[in-house]
């Protein structure tokens, strides 16, 4: 109680500071600012957790945790994952919407058909079963987790100020911003995953918020971490354009391995699911299995980053290579796929760099005059696998160009990754990401349709209505339906619940005995089980039930009473006007 009264009071001190700012751009690039802190902050104390949980379980920080894990006896190393499975299993059962993680797949769905709206709480809870997840050794990425509390700081401080839809949706970008350039000192790669993965569109009223963002994000992370890349990347070498042809048929390995990788997530997932089991008990065993592979290769556990930093210094032999690259693809099998916290992101890099180094060491042996390193090939193809599996080709693009600042090398990227992300797309139907959503049955393709419509209620569409008793005879109904609108009368019964409907042609029915008819009553007469909305029914909604009507759709209340009428042509046309607006939102025009 005590922290909803803070809460509620530090919103209403927003609000007052968002009157003197006013509207437009200045109150939105100084909102985007506090986003873009915001989000840096939490990848540091995201970070931070993560080191405090590996000390307690290994010894050591992220950083060392393969050496540390190497150190530790046996059964120290099975059990850390598993054990710490369990208590993550109980925390998502307990503190987590649905009993499931949360990942950067609901931080899309907010924005398509959440209206941006992202409970602070979920990302917190989110985070803490992350940490958790990563810090025992889980083989689990710490961007997704990140962009999903930046996302919901961004989302809470837009709902405080009481930002309209549109700009609370930028807000939500201008958190996603600040966290992945916070996380891979990247603004620029930032800016644009926010924009092609979350936001959706580069409108240009969305585009100067989200920068801000990803500085104030970047400049955070420095300030505690130094100006480093997130990655150790060596000399790289390019003898000459004509090796581009190399890196094609690299994309088209890649192709193949992020499939792979995204349909081992879904088999294990499903059999995962299949389980009779409690949901809290099975990331538990996700990280038996997890901690059994790394009895053997502890390089696969946690976010991968030294393992990644290996392959791209070429210190593996290509057997090892093939090796760690299964091991580390089961260990994030098991771990998604059991229900451990955590996003895909770092694995996917880490596989990404393991199958282009070792591309890269069959090609150099294969071909001895091609001049690329096998560095060159581990940063490429670690690009090509992240953009296919995420469904992010240009944000990717962007990571390795500021990772590197070599036009080459990127240019080779972009050629593995224009190769990879369509054909992963075809093979599996999707990103990671999308096919998640399908799963709950959210098709992004329809959601600035369901989005648009989200915003109109049947009781916003509803107009009068002319309603006659159901014990109303014949004679006397045919001289209301004269003045009822369209010529339809509502039959209800005597506590004014919708009974049916009767138009002027039925009651004018030769059957009826012209001007007889007297021994009827209306309600002997009356079409009945109509198809009907409550007035807080969305506009999607109400078109499915105008596809089942044969008429115009009666409004009821809870208590089955007629309110009103929705007109098709009147729902049709609100359809379209949130359709227009949707659309002007989406270019940016609004």
């Amino acid at each position: 109680m005590n922290v909803g009264r803070t809460a509620k009071r530090i919103g209403n001190r927003l609000h007052a500071v968002a009157r003197r700012f006013g509207s437009g751009e200045l109150r939105m690039a100084a909102l985007a600012a506090v986003a873009g802190v915001a989000a840096g902050y939490g990848a540091v104390g995201f970070r931070l957790a993560i080191d405090g949980v590996h000390f307690v379980f290994f010894g050591a920080g992220a950083e060392g945790v393969i050496e540390a894990a190497r150190a530790l006896e046996w059964w120290r190393l099975l059990l850390a994952p598993a054990l710490g499975g369990l208590g993550v299993g109980l925390l998502i059962h307990f503190l987590m919407p649905g009993r499931r993680p949360q990942a950067v797949a609901d931080v899309i769905a907010a924005r398509a058909v959440g209206g941006g709206n992202l409970p602070l709480r979920d990302g917190l809870a989110q985070a803490v079963a992350s940490a958790a997840s990563i810090g025992v050794g889980a083989s689990v990425g710490r961007e997704g987790p990140v962009v999903h509390l930046a996302a919901a700081m961004g989302s809470w401080l837009g709902r405080r100020f009481r930002l309209d839809r549109t700009e609370l949706l930028t807000l939500l970008g201008c958190g996603v911003a600040g966290g992945v350039a916070a996380s891979f000192n990247a603004p620029i790669a930032g800016v644009f995953f926010a924009l092609e993965v979350v936001v959706g569109h580069y409108g240009l009223r969305a585009f100067a918020p989200v920068v801000v963002a990803a500085v104030a994000g970047t400049i955070v992370s420095r300030a505690h971490f130094g100006d480093f890349p997130a990655f150790s990347v060596p000399g790289l070498e390019i003898a000459s354009y004509t090796e581009m042809p190399a890196f094609l048929l690299l994309g088209v390995v890649c192709a193949a391995v992020a499939a792979a990788f995204i349909a081992g997530i879904r088999t294990c997932a499903k059999f995962a699911a299949g389980l009779p089991l409690p949901g809290w008990i099975k990331p538990g065993l996700g990280g038996l299995g997890c901690g059994a592979i790394a009895l053997g290769f502890p390089e696969a556990i946690g976010v991968g980053y030294e393992t990644t930093d290996m392959a791209l210094e070429g210190q593996l032999e290509l057997p090892l290579l093939l090796a760690i690259l299964a091991a580390k693809a089961a260990a994030t099998f098991l771990c998604l796929g059991f229900g451990f916290s955590g996003g895909v992101f770092s694995p996917s890099l880490c596989i990404g760099a393991l199958a282009g180094a070792a591309f890269g060491v069959v090609a150099s042996a294969a071909a001895p005059e091609v001049g690329a390193s096998v560095s060159t090939y581990g940063l490429v193809g670690m690009g090509a696998v992240a953009a296919a599996v995420l469904g992010a080709p240009i944000s990717t693009i962007l990571i390795v160009f500021e990772l590197t600042g070599d036009l080459t090398v990127t240019v080779a990227v972009m050629i593995a990754v224009a190769a990879a992300s369509p054909i992963c797309r075809r093979a599996v139907g999707g990103s990671y990401f999308t096919l998640q959503l399908a799963a709950r049955g959210i098709d992004l393709s329809r959601a600035p349709e369901r989005a648009a419509a989200a915003e109109v209620c049947a009781g916003d569409l509803m107009t009068a209505f002319r309603a006659a008793d159901e014990a109303t005879t014949i004679p006397n109904a045919r001289e209301l339906a004269r003045t009822a609108p369209r010529g339809e009368l509502y039959v209800v019964d005597s506590q004014g619940r919708l009974a049916g409907v009767a138009t002027l042609a039925q009651l004018h029915d030769p059957a009826l005995g012209g001007e007889g008819g007297a021994a009827l009553a209306l309600g002997d007469i009356a079409e009945t089980g109509l198809p009907t909305v409550r007035p807080g029914d969305a506009l999607d909604r109400v078109l499915e039930r105008l596809g089942e009507a044969r008429r115009d759709l009666p409004v009821v209340d809870a208590d089955a009473r007629a309110v009103g009428v929705v007109r098709r042509e009147d729902a049709l046309a609100a359809h379209n006007r949130a359709l227009l607006r949707e659309h002007a939102l989406t270019r940016g025009q609004t």
